[in-house]
């Protein structure tokens, strides 16, 4: 497919508008280079990675699903991070798929392909296994490769015009198994086929409906609401937060649980975060949980 602008090919599916020119580039004020980006910044016990590429409706490249996972790594390993909250620069979109004009030189052959979805099913998986509950704030499209990173999150906070969908279809190519497994666990088989034989865009109604999202709000309050989602769960216990993570991702293989791990579900009994949560309930006051 030759595209001089894959975001806003992506756009076209999204508006329905199948035909006619593809729009050019639009440069930024804000960014004039419009150089494709993961941000990440902290404020306090929160961290946000935006993912930003200017012009493009912020379409993931190969370097930006490296530098995902490299950031993500890294909060990972911040014992000080209660919450992470992932969105898109802007509120035009959450994060259009990958950069098609991209596919035509690094995802030419097979060794290529296998290589490019390597590395984004680790930039994926670096987002579902972080140790931190990760929300995302979605605004606008949510497509592709940003569904994919959407639905790796734990909680879903999207605008009522919000957008979801893989219309790879009308592409030619398939979604890679590495990237369909956490929406296929997160939505099931049904809604997987709905999304991918059809190659529809649902509406934000439809994806909460379907399972995709947590919670619909007003576009005005999105970015309200993802963060004092955010803070609910930062005032929580944070080793609390990872364990229920833990047990959720386990039980969900199926597999009863063994009676070494029935055992270690109560190592909370030696953590002074429960000390203090049991103090501060019978004295009547907020606790302060430091993670130990």
């Amino acid at each position: 497919m030759v595209c001089s602008n894959s975001g806003y090919c992506i756009h076209n599916y999204i508006s329905g508008l199948t035909t006619g020119p593809i729009m050019p580039a639009r440069p930024s004020p804000t960014h004039p280079t419009m150089t494709a980006q993961i941000l990440c910044r902290r404020d306090g016990a929160i961290a946000t990675v935006t993912l930003a590429n200017p012009g493009k409706l912020n379409a993931i490249d190969l370097a930006m699903w490296q530098d995902l996972a490299a950031t993500m790594g890294r909060l990972a390993a911040d014992g000080e991070v209660r919450c992470v909250v992932l969105r898109g620069e802007g509120e035009e979109a959450f994060a259009a798929g990958g950069d098609l004009e991209e596919f035509l030189t690094a995802r030419a052959t097979l060794d290529q392909a296998l290589h490019y979805h390597g590395q984004v099913a680790d930039a994926l998986g670096a987002v579902a296994d972080c140790p931190h509950p990760t929300v995302a704030l979605i605004q606008g499209a949510c497509i592709g490769g940003g569904l994919e990173i959407a639905g790796a999150c734990d909680l879903r906070i999207c605008g009522e015009s919000a957008r979801f969908g893989a219309p790879i279809n009308k592409l030619g190519f398939s979604m890679y198994p590495g990237e369909m497994e956490g929406l296929l666990k997160l939505a099931g088989p049904a809604v997987m086929k709905e999304i991918l034989l059809e190659g529809r865009i649902l509406t934000a109604a439809e994806a909460y409906a379907k399972g995709l999202v947590t919670r619909v709000v007003a576009d005005a309050q999105v970015a309200d609401e993802a963060y004092a989602t955010a803070r609910r769960i930062g005032a929580g216990a944070p080793l609390v937060a990872g364990w229920h993570k833990q047990w959720i991702r386990r039980l969900q293989s199926g597999a009863p649980l063994t009676e070494e791990e029935k055992a270690a579900s109560f190592a909370f009994l030696a953590t002074e975060d429960y000390r203090e949560g049991l103090a501060a309930f019978l004295e009547k006051r907020r606790p302060l949980f430091k993670g130990r």
